[in-house]
């Protein structure tokens, strides 16, 4: 009996060894944020995202986020976090494509905000990509896309899986890429307002204005030396813009991708000399380097 117990004691202690050893690996690699109603609880979403509205309005100004007062408001923050989590698929089904794309928008925003403020300061990672991007940058946050996870309309999910599994796939709208912020530099501004579904396409219009004007990340052109510099959001995802931009009578001999994404461009651009250089269809395309620096307010200082 006494072989028996010791047996028993010995296999019980390893067991919890092993299980602590496993939690805290996952602990390390895997972070879940989760927000839920309890069963059975009835919930009516705001779909004027007020909440996050007014953490915008008060920590976004000029295109750069005061992460600091965001972490001042976490409260706030987790409100309305909570308000996402709480959604059903079943009420979900029933919202009009406005009120399912606003909130996707919307979610990416704040729990890229949220994976931010949680790790803040950033400091830099000793991984492969760590010591290749600037130590100030969302890039330090080890599986920032693919490892944390949030919940949103009744399961978790990644930044990644609500970006390319549901914005780019389950919606025909390629201006999100104008929309959703990855709190670096390069990206199209983080808009100082929640998206609505009432105004959404307006508030992506001012996005797209906004972001293919800059040509410090959007659009550059370049008339001396027959060049066009783009952000490499064009790269990356130009093929998202053919369904609904690659129909054109413009920039015959280019391919679909570079078809679409230039008329794009031209469909935006406020300058009537830009345009016309480019419907000239004479130039050579090349991309800008995409700074992937923090977009913090007053600069970074940990």
């Amino acid at each position: 009996m006494n072989s028996i117990w010791f047996n028993l004691t010995i296999g019980s202690i390893f067991l919890i060894l092993v299980f602590s050893i496993f939690i805290k690996s996952k602990s390390n690699s895997l972070s879940i944020i989760s927000y839920a109603a309890s069963d059975g609880m009835s919930y009516t979403f705001d779909h004027t995202h007020s909440v996050f509205d007014s953490l915008l309005k008060s920590y976004v100004h000029d295109s750069r986020v005061d992460y600091k007062g965001f972490i001042k408001s976490s409260d706030e923050l987790n409100t309305y976090l909570t308000q996402l989590g709480f959604v059903s698929e079943k009420s979900y089904e029933n919202w009009t494509e406005e009120q399912k794309l606003s909130y996707w928008i919307n979610a990416y925003n704040a729990f890229t905000i949220k994976a931010i403020i949680d790790n803040y300061p950033i400091k830099r990672s000793f991984s492969l990509v760590g010591l290749f991007v600037p130590s100030n940058s969302i890039l330090q946050i080890p599986g920032v896309w693919s490892e944390l996870q949030f919940r949103a309309v009744g399961k978790m999910v990644t930044l990644g899986e609500i970006e390319h599994e549901i914005l780019r796939k389950q919606f025909n709208e390629p201006r999100i890429h104008f929309a959703i912020n990855c709190a670096s530099k390069g990206c199209p501004n983080l808009r100082s307002e929640a998206y609505r579904p009432d105004i959404i396409n307006e508030q992506l219009e001012s996005q797209a204005i906004d972001f293919i004007n800059d040509p410090m990340k959007g659009v550059k052109i370049d008339h001396e030396n027959n060049g066009v510099k783009l952000s490499k959001i064009f790269k990356w995802f130009g093929k998202d813009f053919i369904t609904r931009y690659g129909n054109t009578d413009l920039f015959n001999g280019r391919n679909a991708t570079e078809k679409a994404v230039l008329s794009v461009v031209v469909n935006y651009l406020q300058d009537q000399d830009k345009k016309e250089f480019l419907k000239g269809n004479n130039f050579k395309i090349s991309y800008l380097s995409y700074d992937w620096s923090f977009n913090e307010l007053n600069g970074y200082n940990p």
